[in-house]
């Protein structure tokens, strides 16, 4: 019988990105990357991290917000990351 991981990852969509947009210093994004990591790890997700601090933009726009975790493009969450919901909006 498969575990569970290999069955999130033979259901994984191809072309999925996952952002996590955050800041130094942050203990609420450094949980919230724990997450993403495992979850994209397990589902086989390619994700990236973006810095506030560094991108004008993405400060207006998510300051108060932060975490902020955006599925291809589009924002998924914010604050807290759950881990079956981030799971289910990768795998269906």
């Amino acid at each position: 019988m498969a575990d569970m991981s290999s069955l999130f990852r033979r259901k994984a969509p191809q072309g999925r990105t996952v952002t996590l947009i955050r800041k130094p210093g942050c203990h609420l994004c450094d949980d919230a990357q724990s997450v993403v990591e495992r979850v994209c790890g397990e589902v086989g997700v390619p994700w990236e991290s973006k810095d506030i601090s560094r991108d004008q933009q993405l400060h207006e726009q998510y300051w108060e917000q932060i975490p902020v975790v955006l599925v291809d493009g589009r924002q998924h969450t914010f604050w807290r990351v759950d881990e079956q919901r981030l799971r289910k909006a990768l795998t269906e």
